[in-house]
């Protein structure tokens, strides 16, 4: 068993596992030299050869238990024939949503559109396979996809003020997310990729009365379609006010926490493995601070099945060295 299985399925609490999010990206300077000649980022992580090679980057540079397929959440809007692109400083733009054009596109179109997906992922599984290593396939959450395709750019701190408007808009848009997260989700699995995450990055823009609507519901059929594939699934409900109610609902095999959230309270209310909690920022700081901010997670959760991670993606300006540190002291601990 892989240390990630050991912690998700066995409960083990021996051990603690270390994955980063975003750690194929832009901290890298190998994966900087990569994005210097490939500045379309869609056309990048269409490129099997280059997104296999980005995604085994950092295992080749540091001690990690799993590889994160170097992807996008945004793949399944554009495997949807929505406009997708990514511009410098800005972040991504979506063009319109024509929902009659994207109630016709069938699993073959969706499947062959994103296909190179898959081919990195079945290529980075077969190396990770031979040093008993997880390899994440994911995908976003149906609320936070919803909120890219209606919004057509990143919220930032709220969505269009009309956006709750068309109520029939809404349902027929997440009944498609939901049939083609599926649809990924299965292709990503038949390749190689043994744990599914969830990252529902824009959960803590509901108030709670709309999380049965847009989360609990829509993302308890998720987990429920990846525990029928036999794979561990980890939820990641980014600054969602209640991470207990959520476990309780939809029951994943493990939760990422973001950094905001009290990880003693966390410890003492929530029973399935954890994962995550360190704030990214942390890492722009010094190594002794670095070390005793890892090691006060380390000790909350020494006697509760845990994956270190941190609470949101590593930020481009993090220095190798602190990475090193990091990883060095969640295996000396």
């Amino acid at each position: 068993m892989t240390p990630l299985h050991e912690v998700i399925i066995n409960n083990k609490t021996s051990i603690k596992p270390v994955w980063i999010m975003r750690q194929a990206g832009r901290y890298l300077p190998e994966f900087r030299e990569i994005r210097k000649n490939n500045p379309n980022f869609i056309e990048l992580c269409l490129n099997d050869k280059l997104s296999s090679k980005i995604t085994l980057q950092p295992i080749r540079r540091f001690s990690l238990d799993a590889a994160i397929i170097f992807s996008d959440i945004l793949m399944l809007p554009y495997g949807l024939n929505q406009k997708v692109e990514f511009k410098k400083n800005f972040g991504p733009v979506l063009g319109n949503l024509d929902i009659t054009a994207m109630s016709k596109i069938d699993d073959i179109d969706f499947v062959e559109k994103i296909y190179p997906v898959y081919k990195a992922i079945k290529f980075v599984s077969s190396e990770m396979n031979l040093t008993n290593k997880n390899t994440i396939g994911f995908v976003g959450a149906p609320w936070t996809l919803l909120v890219y395709m209606i919004n057509q750019q990143s919220p930032k701190k709220s969505v269009k003020k009309n956006f709750f408007d068309d109520e029939y808009l809404i349902n027929r848009i997440l009944l498609i997310i939901e049939k083609f997260l599926k649809v990924h989700i299965r292709n990503q699995v038949e390749n190689g990729a043994n744990v599914i995450q969830i990252f529902d990055s824009w959960a803590g823009l509901l108030e709670e009365r709309d999380y049965p609507n847009y989360i609990y519901t829509p993302t308890l059929n998720l987990v429920n379609f990846v525990k029928s594939l036999n794979v561990p699934v980890i939820c990641f409900p980014r600054e969602i006010k209640n991470y207990k109610e959520f476990c309780e609902i939809v029951k994943p095999d493990a939760i990422s926490i973001d950094y905001n959230v009290d990880p003693l309270f966390i410890r003492k209310n929530i029973k399935i493995p954890v994962q995550g909690g360190l704030d990214p920022k942390i890492l722009l700081t010094d190594q002794e601070n670095l070390k005793k901010q890892t090691k006060k997670y380390l000790d909350i959760f020494k006697d509760h099945p845990y994956i270190f991670n941190l609470g949101h993606g590593i930020l481009p300006e993090t220095n190798i060295e602190m990475v090193e540190c990091l990883i060095k002291t969640i295996q000396d601990f």
